[in-house]
């Protein structure tokens, strides 16, 4: 049931917290076998919090070692399915939808590498295919969507002329900052930086560290 190496704990911990870690690790391992009964397929150890809501979970594919923290919601309900990989950690009251559930088209999904997090309060709107790499790190509140609204004819009601889906990818060996918004067809590139309240609206490349709004490159981690 081990989740990490046996270095979990650093200077510290007294040996009353790490039995609490321990006895909470336990009560994740439970639920975790619950759920997975009704995911569609489960490499190894999952640890899920309280009040996780997984929908439509044929469609989940999960590696080794997945966290799925309280109060998240996983919307499975997607033409590509979702994949999360080894080590995977998704963050309380994060977000993951593809789709309505309550009718409307179905979305493409999300693929997600391993060593790779979600983290609290993120929304992933993955209406348009969204593929996050191996070793990503993603802050608090941070949102990513993959489709954008139509509103070319103004006789129309925004809402009644539907959505463009466009993918997102995120490289390799990214951390994207709190308060990062990521718009539909963009490609951050492998081992960028993405400060604090950025939004991206365009590509960036490898090694990157970018800002502001909207976010542009202010220098390179090759130097």
């Amino acid at each position: 049931m081990s989740t990490t190496s046996s270095n979990r704990f650093g200077e510290g911990w007294s040996l009353h917290n790490r039995g609490l870690t321990y006895y909470y690790i336990v009560f994740f391992f439970l639920r975790g076998l619950m759920h997975r009964l009704c995911i569609g397929s489960v490499k190894g150890n999952l640890l899920i919090g309280k009040n996780v809501a997984i929908r439509y979970p044929k469609n989940l594919h999960l590696g080794t070692q997945v966290i799925i923290e309280d109060g998240a919601e996983i919307n499975c309900l997607a033409s590509k399915g979702m994949h999360l990989g080894d080590r995977v950690s998704i963050g309380k009251y994060a977000i993951i939808r593809p789709s309505n559930i309550y009718g409307g088209p179905i979305g493409e999904g999300l693929v997600m590498g391993d060593n790779s997090n979600i983290g609290p309060y993120n929304y992933i709107g993955c209406s348009g295919k969204i593929t996050i790499g191996n070793n990503v790190m993603l802050a608090p509140r941070v949102s990513i969507y993959a489709e954008n609204h139509v509103f070319d004819n103004p006789n129309i009601t925004i809402k009644a002329q539907g959505v463009a889906k466009s993918a997102v990818v995120i490289e390799d060996d990214c951390w994207i900052a709190a308060n990062v918004v990521i718009l539909a067809g963009v490609t951050i590139g492998k081992g960028s930086v993405i400060a604090a309240g950025s939004v991206v609206n365009e590509d960036i490349p490898a090694f990157s560290v970018v800002a502001g709004v909207p976010a542009r490159v202010i220098k390179s981690r090759l130097g």
